[in-house]
């Protein structure tokens, strides 16, 4: 890399200092607005993917727009630069505190644009403004005699890790929104003050009129190798967020271990240190085969080690490729161009996971697409002295790599039982192995390498998941990917999303497929109160928040009018179609379904419109939080009647919700909780465990649930030291089952 001659300037530790806690403070800042921001839209927009999906196109046309305009600020003379980004500055500190404009969209508003309005007006000036740090404080490094500026890069994104943990560990469980402002507010002012350190180091000069010398400008190809190189990690982040919340282990706040390696892999792979980025590039394709071996794994009995094993292997891959970007960096004198380039490559890789994969694919095959780009794209060299040799760019090699090619092709598929070969576990096994040791030997060459680690990946499942696809038994929304499996030879069918089950229905006869199951059995919880209604209400009215496979339909009794809420279009049609599931079908074909986020459709509905209503949106490891706040349990109690009935189900394996609910309960409502545990008899009928708590502003109703419940217990709903959840202060942190 050229080495500019810049006119000398005093420098020292306490330059390098100053930059680098700017840099680091700037980023800190970016990771906390980001989560700030959306905790405070979610009571306003709720959680539907247009929203989110919107609201990650902002921030990275921000981000992108913060790199413009530090790569065009580069134009002008050093100490111009200074003045004019320190005036910004300022100027966008007018719209502090940060908060959402009072605003809310009208009925007929096209999300995918107001969303976009609403965050930009709101809080674009200071993502803009403080997303440009990075690179701009870089070039003004190297101009005032620092050094070599990309090891900056390091401490932006050690900054932007710990600013992600610090959010859901430490700003979201103490401070309510209002107080996360005024703290964001004075970080603002602390990172002025840095500012300001950092502009008294920049020269008055122009570099054009103190270099020797004038640095050749990067090349399109260079320009597109960064770009593709920057979007290789950042979708194959994405997409093993994904796959592991969806085949894995469905963890709350699980998303923030990718996204922070991810992070850290920049952090080693721009270290001035260069031991570790070398160490991890000599690992990377013995990391991508690890990975290969696990991408179509659909369970594993030790899911929190195959876990940790490809998030290991995530930081290795992302390291090296960032290491190559490291490695191809220009002068400093096109530092933004530089950082440019990868900000496009970056929110490429984003989109492609976050908005065209959902789109086009039925499963995550974003993930091993993306594993085998990163294979083609490694630079490593075989560490067999015998292998390295075979690839010397000779006949030889060009020949032995079409045969070898054919042969890892035709390996990972001769083993295939859906193609009618029989399954045998042990030659299955051997082949496997063999594609394997294709692709170690293949290291090196570049071509025949990917193509061994896609083999790979097909041999271990993949084929068998291709065939799912082609015999539509799996679905895919901007939710995640559903699957419809059967199970006892074909007597019961499930709908399973990620690792959790959403519905299961018996097969064989009207009768079976009537009964309830799973959460929703006779003697569960809600499975009782639906038994009692015709003791309390003469024609309940009842609203269902989570439609699923559509269980509680067959629950219903005559004169009965039922409605149900549900976010994910997707869900409505597997429901609604009679070759999956026969639950609406059979027991509810006229009750209406509204798709939306719940709580926003309830407000749009008049008071005391259901005499029932039954909470099921918490089952998973993503649970929508602001429908378990102060103000959306006042809103439940103005949507029932004045003896009405709120059932909420709060079985999760990682969180317990009842301190939640109980705090809410607290404020005027009778409230009982019933923890059901099936019979063996009951468990042949899919009878499934769970936890509901039932909730009323009338002690009669409940007492009306409890008298018709006979022998089956309900217990009185403890009381919680847990404070109560509104939409200015929630976190799961407190609840999660350690």
């Amino acid at each position: 890399m050229a080495t500019l001659a810049l006119e000398p300037v005093a420098t020292g530790g306490f330059t390098r200092a100053r930059f680098t806690a700017c840099v680091f403070a700037g980023s800190f800042l970016l990771f906390l607005v980001q989560p700030m921001v959306a905790r405070m839209a979610l009571p306003r927009l709720g959680g539907a993917p247009a929203v989110w999906n919107s609201a990650m196109l902002v921030y990275q046309a921000l981000l992108l727009a913060g790199y413009a305009y530090a790569h065009l600020l580069g134009r002008l003379a050093p100490r111009r630069q200074a003045i004019v980004h320190l005036g910004l500055f300022a100027l966008a500190a007018i719209t502090l505190p940060i908060a959402l404009i009072s605003a809310t969209p009208p009925p007929q508003a096209n999300i995918f644009l107001w969303v976009p309005w609403l965050l930009v007006v709101s809080i674009g000036p200071l993502f803009l403004i403080v997303s440009s740090q990075a690179p701009l404080l870089q070039r003004w490094y190297a101009l005032a005699g620092g050094g070599d500026p990309y090891p900056l890069y390091a401490a932006s994104n050690l900054g932007s890790f710990l600013g992600l943990l610090a959010y859901p560990l430490l700003v979201e469980p103490f401070l309510p929104v209002a107080a996360q402002s005024h703290l964001w507010s004075l970080g603002y002012g602390v990172l002025a003050l840095l500012l300001v350190a950092c502009t008294l180091r920049v020269p008055k000069l122009a570099a054009v009129e103190v270099r020797e010398s004038l640095a050749a400008a990067p090349r399109p190809a260079q320009i597109g190798r960064w770009i593709a190189l920057a979007a290789i990690p950042s979708g194959l982040m994405l997409s093993t967020t994904l796959h592991l919340t969806t085949d894995i282990v469905a963890m709350p706040l699980l998303w923030v271990m990718p996204l922070g390696l991810y992070l850290l892999s920049f952090s080693v792979a721009f270290a001035a240190d260069r031991r570790a980025a070398r160490m991890m590039t000599r690992m990377a394709p013995f990391a991508l085969l690890a990975t290969a071996c696990s991408v179509f794994a659909d369970s594993t009995p030790y899911p929190l080690v195959v876990m940790f094993a490809i998030l290991a292997s995530m930081l290795i891959i992302s390291a090296a490729i960032h290491a190559m970007l490291f490695d191809g960096r220009p002068d400093p004198e096109h530092l933004t161009i530089f950082y440019l380039s990868t900000s496009v490559g970056g929110m490429i890789g984003g989109l492609f996971c976050a908005l065209v994969a959902p789109l086009t694919f039925d499963w995550t095959y974003e993930y091993p697409l993306l594993v085998a780009a990163s294979a083609f794209v490694m630079v490593a060299a075989n560490p067999f002295a015998r292998a390295r040799a075979l690839w010397d760019g000779g006949e030889r090699a060009a020949r032995l790599t079409r045969w070898l090619a054919i042969a890892a092709l035709f390996l990972s598929f001769v083993d295939n039982s859906t193609i009618g070969v029989p399954d045998n576990h042990l030659a299955g096994f051997l082949f496997s192995v063999a594609v394997i040791g294709i692709a170690i030997a293949a290291i090196g060459n570049r071509w025949l390498f990917a193509l061994s680690v896609a083999a790979v990946m097909l041999s271990l499942g993949g084929w068998e998941k291709i065939a799912l696809n082609i015999d539509h038994r799996m679905t895919r929304s901007f939710f995640g990917i559903y699957s419809v499996r059967e199970i006892d030879n074909g007597s019961a069918r499930l709908l399973v999303h990620g690792t959790t089950i959403h519905g299961i229905e018996n097969l064989g006869s009207p009768g079976r497929e009537r009964m309830t199951t799973s959460y929703y059995a006779p003697r569960s919880g809600v499975g009782l109160a639906m038994r009692s209604l015709p003791a309390i209400f003469a024609h309940a009215r009842v609203g269902v928040v989570g439609l699923g496979a559509g269980t509680l339909a067959c629950a219903g009794q005559s004169g009965q009018s039922w409605r149900f809420y549900e976010i994910d279009p997707k869900v409505v049609e597997m429901a609604r179609d009679t070759r999956r599931f026969r639950f609406l079908a059979r027991c509810q074909p006229n009750a209406p379904v509204v798709v939306g986020d719940a709580r926003l459709m309830l407000e749009k509905e008049p008071a005391a419109s259901a005499d029932v209503l039954v909470l099921d949106a918490f089952s998973s490891d993503s649970v929508p939080m602001h429908l378990l706040t102060r103000e959306a349990f006042s809103l439940y109690r103005s949507h029932l009647s004045t003896n009405g009935l709120l059932m909420v189900h709060i079985s999760n394996r990682y969180l317990d919700l009842r301190p939640v609910v109980a705090a809410a309960a607290a404020q005027g409502w009778v409230a009982r909780v019933r923890t059901y545990g099936p019979t063996d008899a009951e468990k042949e009928q899919h009878a499934g465990g769970s936890i509901w708590i039932m909730m009323s502003p009338s002690a009669s109703t409940v007492a009306a649930v409890e008298r018709s419940s006979g022998a089956d217990r309900w217990d009185v709903l403890p009381r919680a030291p847990l404070a109560r959840w509104t939409d200015d202060h929630a976190s799961i942190l407190s609840i999660i089952k350690w």
